[in-house]
């Protein structure tokens, strides 16, 4: 099986600078570059079984996103926002596309690094070419929301691995149905054992502040913010929905076939937020529209 590269870019944020971690796999003179961010609390080990199968005919980036994974923490957890997030993914985009032929990527995002996408795409020239947005629109579930929000904030330590694989099981139950060998890995991919011998989840706690502080008011204004930046991608787009998912609504990816990009919707059965693309037919699903469409 193809291997991954760990590389890393320095980022700025108005507190200073962050080292930003990525995965890359298959050839560093494809000029066909396929970038893949993962959800609030995942990594880019996420997308080993999407990257392997698509690496020949892209060059694939995974970052981990600034507060996760390998990647470094911020020194003011209010800026784990969207707009830290799509600056620090320019930065990443200028090195993977520096001196190259084509200037531009596709982007397959779940959740978190789908709203990222979306706001990249929506950028005058933006570089994005195809859009794959996994489970995520620009109106979000208040109650999933709070879930998330919850979940992000709880700080647990587990005696052993074992113990914290099967906490993530339990919160990540809304995935669908998994071996035991890919709940093995979805938990072994984002703990971590602390010095101490326990093992904990690999992020920085701060990324709980933002949902924290967040008001009625300011959840409407940045829905606002979000449509926007929806109606202004024209891009080809494909929305995958989990069809039990509690964060995008039937309604609201029903709308998103209807305004902006007029994305092409297709639901996975038996799954809710979000499918994880480990299984060949979840794969299928978008080698098909980035390599077909």
């Amino acid at each position: 099986m193809p291997e991954a590269k760990i590389k890393s870019v320095q980022c700025f944020s108005m507190s200073g600078l962050h080292q930003m971690a990525y995965k890359e796999w298959g050839e560093e003179d494809n000029p066909n570059v396929l970038v893949c961010v993962h959800g609030v609390t995942r990594v880019s080990d996420d997308f080993d079984n999407l990257a392997q199968s698509l690496c020949k005919d892209y060059r694939v980036v995974c970052p981990d996103v600034v507060g996760r994974g390998r990647s470094g923490h911020l020194v003011n957890p209010q800026l784990y926002r969207l707009p830290q997030y799509v600056s620090d993914m320019v930065t990443l985009l200028a090195r993977v596309l520096a001196n190259g032929e084509r200037q531009t990527v596709d982007w397959f995002g779940t959740s978190m690094g789908g709203l990222i996408g979306m706001g990249l795409a929506s950028l005058p020239d933006s570089p994005v070419s195809k859009l794959v947005l996994n489970d995520i629109g620009p109106t979000l579930d208040a109650v999933a929301i709070q879930r998330i929000g919850d979940y992000i904030a709880q700080e647990v330590r587990f005696p052993t691995f074992k113990a914290g694989a099967e906490f993530v099981k339990m919160v990540s139950v809304t995935f669908g149905e998994h071996t035991d060998a890919e709940w093995h890995k979805l938990a072994a991919d984002v703990l971590r054992q602390d010095s101490d011998g326990s093992w904990v989840r690999h992020y920085d706690m701060g990324l709980a502040l933002p949902f924290q502080s967040v008001t009625p008011e300011s959840a409407k204004a940045d829905e606002a913010m979000l449509w926007a930046a929806y109606d202004a991608i024209r891009c080809p787009t494909l929305l995958v929905r989990g069809a039990n998912s509690d964060l995008l609504s039937r309604a609201t990816a029903e709308a998103m076939t209807q305004r902006g990009p007029k994305a092409k919707l297709v639901e996975i059965p038996n799954v809710g937020h979000a499918p994880t693309f480990l299984h060949d037919d979840q794969i299928a699903i978008a080698k098909d529209f980035l390599l077909n469409h």
